[in-house]
C-alpha cells in the first residue's frame, strides 16, 4: 500500500483525486498536492500543498527521494507538456512509480466547426480570416502569440486578472473560473458577438460547454490539438486512478501510451 502520494495538480481532478485518495485510504496515507503557482488564489485542495517548482528534473527526483514519496500522479493539465516530461524523468531516476490522470479529451459533433492546428502561432496566422471579434480561452502564456493580430477584436477569459495590459491591439477581458454553464456561454458570446472561438483541446466537462454554445451559434472553432501524454501508464478518471494506488499494475493505457 502506497503511503507517501505526491499529485502534480493545479487541475479540477487533481483536487478531485486528493479529495477521494484520503476518504478512501484515511490514515494509511499522505497526500500532497504540487502546485506550479501561476494560479493566483487556487481553490481548497485536501490534504498537504506545495507551491512553486522543482527546477529540474534532477530537482523533482531530489524532492521524491528526499520525502521518501512512493508514487507520482501526474494530473496536470494536458498542455503541461514540460512538466509531464520532467515528471517522467523524474520518477525514473529516483525510482518511484508513475501514473498520468489524463482527463477524457473532447470528440467533435457532426455539426462542429472545428479547425485543428498543431501550434498556437498556426492560431494566430489564421483566426483573422476567420472571424473579426474572437474568443480566447488559451489561459495567459500564449496571448502573446497573437500580438500581431490585425482587425481582430479580442475577448480574453482568464483565471485571474492580468497584472499588466494584455499585448492585443484590441481586447477585452472577463475573469472566470470554471465548470461554467451552457447558458452562461451563450450568453457570452451573443453579448460580445463573437464569431470565432479560439481554444485548446483540453478536454473534460468543465469548460465544454463553450463548444456546445459555438455549435449552436454555427461559430468556427481554431482548436489546438492535445500534446501525446508521456510514455507509461495512462487512466482518465480518479476512480481509475485509485485502483491504480492499489493495484498499479492493472492500469489502463489509453492510445497506447506506454
Amino acid at each position: 500500500m502506497v503511503k507517501q502520494l505526491l499529485i502534480l495538480g493545479g487541475t479540477a481532478e487533481a483536487t478531485a483525486l486528493a479529495r477521494a485518495a484520503l476518504t478512501r485510504f484515511g490514515d494509511d496515507i499522505s497526500v500532497t498536492t504540487s502546485l506550479a503557482g501561476r494560479t493566483e488564489r487556487p481553490g481548497p485542495i485536501p490534504g498537504q500543498v506545495r507551491i512553486g517548482g522543482y527546477g529540474s528534473a534532477a530537482g523533482l527526483a531530489a524532492y521524491l527521494a528526499t520525502h521518501g514519496i512512493d508514487r507520482l500522479i501526474d494530473a496536470t493539465h494536458p498542455f503541461a507538456a514540460r512538466i509531464s516530461a520532467e515528471a517522467r524523468q523524474a520518477c525514473e531516476m529516483a525510482g518511484v512509480l508513475r501514473l498520468t490522470l489524463r482527463r477524457p479529451p473532447w470528440h467533435q459533433h457532426p455539426l462542429d466547426r472545428w479547425i485543428e492546428v498543431d501550434d498556437m502561432a498556426a492560431a494566430a496566422g489564421i483566426v483573422s480570416r476567420i472571424g473579426r471579434r474572437a474568443w480566447l480561452t488559451i489561459g495567459a502564456s500564449e496571448i502573446a502569440c497573437f500580438s500581431a493580430v490585425t482587425g481582430v477584436r479580442f475577448l480574453v477569459r482568464l483565471v485571474d486578472p492580468p497584472r499588466r495590459p494584455l499585448p492585443l491591439r484590441f481586447c477585452q477581458v472577463v475573469v472566470g473560473r470554471g465548470p461554467f454553464t451552457l447558458i452562461g456561454e451563450r450568453h457570452l458570446i451573443a453579448r460580445h458577438a463573437i464569431n470565432v472561438l479560439v481554444c485548446k483541446a483540453s478536454g473534460g466537462a468543465a469548460t465544454e460547454a463553450k463548444l456546445i454554445a459555438a455549435r449552436e451559434f454555427s461559430l468556427p472553432v481554431v482548436m489546438l490539438r492535445r500534446p501525446p501524454p508521456e510514455p507509461g501508464d495512462v487512466v482518465e478518471s480518479v476512480e481509475a486512478a485509485l485502483e491504480w494506488l492499489t493495484h498499479p499494475q492493472q492500469s489502463s493505457k489509453p492510445g497506447e501510451a506506454s
